[in-house]
């Protein structure tokens, strides 16, 4: 297995210098003079240590199903705290937050925020029921006292239209962030992406994936960190100072610094803040890995530490926002002929980190965020696998019948179409304003995931068909509402004044899943909802205590 990992590896390596080979005479590249040679050398240095791990990840062993969807049980709480972080912080966030505060000042923070809220639901509703409960996926969770076939068909599905929504976002930034740096074709940069995610899941599993994402997140902190600091150090270590020079400089002067212009009303703040919130414990990369600590107390050690590193690393954005508008609104450079900033607003993170310590600095955030990507599209193609493999093929297919090996195979099959797919939407979206979808993923995760998964630890009164009847409609509401809101319907697809006029549907959706949940449950009175009660108590036990459950490899 190794042999293949190194030609993969050889084979992906080759591909930088024949795209910048090609050079201008593709339709859309960069020229050659705006390559970084720092920024390419660097990616080439992630690249290989990447793939190194995925080599040793290949040699330890990623057989057995719990060694490819769970490490084997074994990481550490801090360890996998910080996989948490690196597979939470994706590329969107790093340069779409600080193009936010850049934009719109105090309320970008709105998103950072959202974000941030969402870990305390996690480590205080879920985190211990799901890894005393689950086994490698959180439909483990649902199959626990409800009717396995159902659920598990449910579940997968919402979670391959999660997996698919949010790596278009990242095929799509990964693509655009690669031509404009490294001066290679668009098609050509998402294939490299989607290459190497294939590589990572298929031989390394989520051991590998998993230091991927530590190596990003220690990465990512470290850029933002220095670059923090050296905006401070230009106006006397004052943040005060920070902000009076931005507010003196943007078109909305001193209202940058006060709430209410990047959301339109109350309501939408609401349906943005109940996404973001509720999105979170809902994302299925992200309660995937509770399964790789060995106990509960490690699982919530996850959460704190996860926590206390995005903490940081939001409070380091809002610092590049201003300093953003401070430094970069002001340089003639970076302007496009039109009056715009060049390359658009989420590359004004690149264009600051140049202002401050020019190439060299540029170079290294240029490969930061890179590796930010290819982190959290493994995480995601491994959460799609798992979904297609374990609740799909080995427990609804098969009933149980299948053996570890072959799950294992089926599981890399499924890694193997969901990056051809991914690779095949980000070419088909390469010129869609795909903004959009992160909030979407996050409005699906929040209606059709989250309200279930509380449900069924909390309440024992759930049944199948209410979780069943509560998820999907959670699922197509949240899809439908956002279709026919201002986003899609107007700005997307161009057909005029949108039926539905808020952009995100979480406030719509959510109520919805929750009520249609209780409201067929209470109704349902056939024997299956009998034994689904029944059986609570015992859940309820094993979810609080962990009395009864044993390690990922042995349950």
């Amino acid at each position: 297995m190794s042999r293949h990992a190194l030609g993969a590896a050889l084979a992906v390596l080759a591909l930088p210098a024949v795209a910048w080979a090609a050079g201008p005479e593709v339709a859309g590249a960069v020229t050659r003079s705006a390559v970084n040679p720092l920024a390419m050398a660097l990616f080439l240095a992630f690249v290989v240590v990447s793939l190194g791990v995925t080599i040793w990840a290949a040699r330890r062993g990623t057989r057995s199903a719990s060694d490819f969807y769970a490490a084997g049980g074994g990481l550490g709480g801090v360890q996998n705290g910080l996989a948490i972080a690196g597979d939470y912080t994706s590329a969107a966030t790093f340069l779409g937050v600080t193009a936010l505060v850049y934009g719109s000042g105090y309320d970008g923070m709105i998103y950072a925020i959202g974000f941030l809220v969402g870990f305390p639901m996690i480590l205080f509703l879920v985190a211990e029921p799901l890894r005393n409960l689950g086994r490698f996926t959180f439909a483990d969770v649902l199959a626990y006292r409800l009717r396995e076939g159902p659920v598990r068909i449910l579940a997968a599905s919402n979670t391959l239209v999660i997996v698919l929504f949010y790596l278009i976002a990242q095929m799509v930034g990964a693509g655009k962030l690669i031509q404009l740096l490294f001066g290679m074709p668009y098609g050509t940069a998402v294939g490299i992406v989607g290459v190497l995610m294939m590589v990572y899941v298929t031989f390394g599993g989520m051991l590998a994936t998993t230091w991927v994402q530590i190596i990003k997140a220690v990465l990512l902190l470290s850029g933002s960190a220095a670059m923090s600091a050296l905006i401070l150090a230009r106006f006397g270590l004052s943040p005060e100072a920070l902000f009076s020079a931005a507010a003196a400089v943007h078109a909305k002067g001193s209202a940058i610094m006060a709430p209410g212009g990047l959301v339109r009303d109350p309501l939408s703040a609401v349906s943005l803040g109940m996404a973001l919130i509720f999105g979170t414990a809902g994302l299925p990369h992200i309660l995937m890995r509770f399964f790789t600590v060995a106990d509960a107390r490690a699982a919530r050690n996850s959460i704190l530490v996860a926590t206390g590193f995005i903490s940081v690393f939001y409070t380091l954005l809002f610092i590049l926002g201003f300093g953003a508008i401070a430094l970069v609104s002001t340089d003639p450079a970076f302007q496009d002929p039109a009056g715009g900033l060049r390359g658009g607003a989420n590359m004004v993170a690149l264009h600051l980190a140049e202002i401050l310590g020019g190439p060299p600095l540029l170079g290294f955030v240029s490969a930061v965020a890179f590796a930010t990507i290819l982190a959290v599209v493994s995480g995601l193609t491994i959460a799609g696998a798992s979904a297609a493999s374990h609740d799909l093929y080995a427990r609804v297919l098969r009933r149980g019948r299948a053996t570890e090996a072959e799950e294992v195979r089926v599981s890399k099959g499924a890694a193997v179409v969901l990056s051809l797919f991914a690779m095949g939407l980000g070419l088909l979206f390469e010129n869609q304003n795909i903004a959009f979808m992160v909030g979407l993923v996050f409005a699906i995760a929040a209606s059709a995931n989250f309200p279930v998964l509380l449900l069924s630890i909390a309440w024992p009164g759930l049944t199948t068909r209410g979780a069943v009847v509560g998820s999907a409609a959670g699922l197509v509401s949240a899809v439908g509402l956002a279709t026919m809101g201002p986003g899609i319907w107007t700005a997307v697809l161009g057909l005029g004044a949108a039926p539905f006029p808020y952009d995100n549907p979480a406030l719509f959706s959510v109520p919805l899943a929750f009520l249609l949940s209780w409201a067929v449950s209470a109704l349902d009175r056939s024997a299956a909802a009998s034994a689904a009660r029944s059986a609570f108590a015992a859940q309820h036990l094993r979810a609080q205590t962990g009395f009864g459950a044993a390690p990922p490899a042995l349950h």
